[in-house]
């Protein structure tokens, strides 16, 4: 069903930060995950397990990859937000900026936790939390720059 929080939230990130799903499924599944929770308009586009060869995100050719297919030179400008423990280190060692969502294991149960992420969060709609760098000035921000 829709995610209203994640939809204005997913709005808010600044118009000029380019945002694509990177998923180890096929492009058919991921567009119809993203037209249920009513956000994939949002995007600029889906890089997928056949646009990676059949690379997983374990892989870190997969992220170079994606990067040729958003047309990114400098990996340090990737924000890559995922739940697998995994997924971040080969993120990180390619030199993107890897965000964990979760914090206990999807798979087993138990927490999660790994030095190759920058930030941990509960669940994604934490995001502005620890990246708020990345957001349109709120209200709030804009009222304490005037005081």
């Amino acid at each position: 069903s829709p995610d209203e929080q994640l939809r204005d939230m997913i709005s808010k990130i600044h118009p000029s930060i380019r945002k694509f799903v990177f998923t180890a499924s096929v492009r058919h599944h991921a567009e119809r995950c993203l037209d249920a929770l009513g956000i994939s308009d949002l995007f600029d586009g889906i890089i997928d397990v056949k646009d990676c060869q059949f690379e997983t995100k374990h892989s870190e050719s997969s992220f170079h990859i994606a990067m040729g297919k958003a047309g990114v030179d400098n990996p340090e400008s990737c924000i890559f937000v995922d739940d697998s423990v995994t997924n971040i280190s080969a993120g990180r060692r390619v030199g993107w900026r890897c965000i964990l969502v979760g914090k206990v294991g999807r798979d087993c149960g138990k927490k999660v936790t790994t030095e190759h992420a920058e930030h941990e969060i509960d669940t994604i709609h934490h995001l502005p939390h620890v990246l708020p760098e990345i957001f349109l000035p709120t209200e709030k921000s804009d009222q304490k720059e005037k005081d």
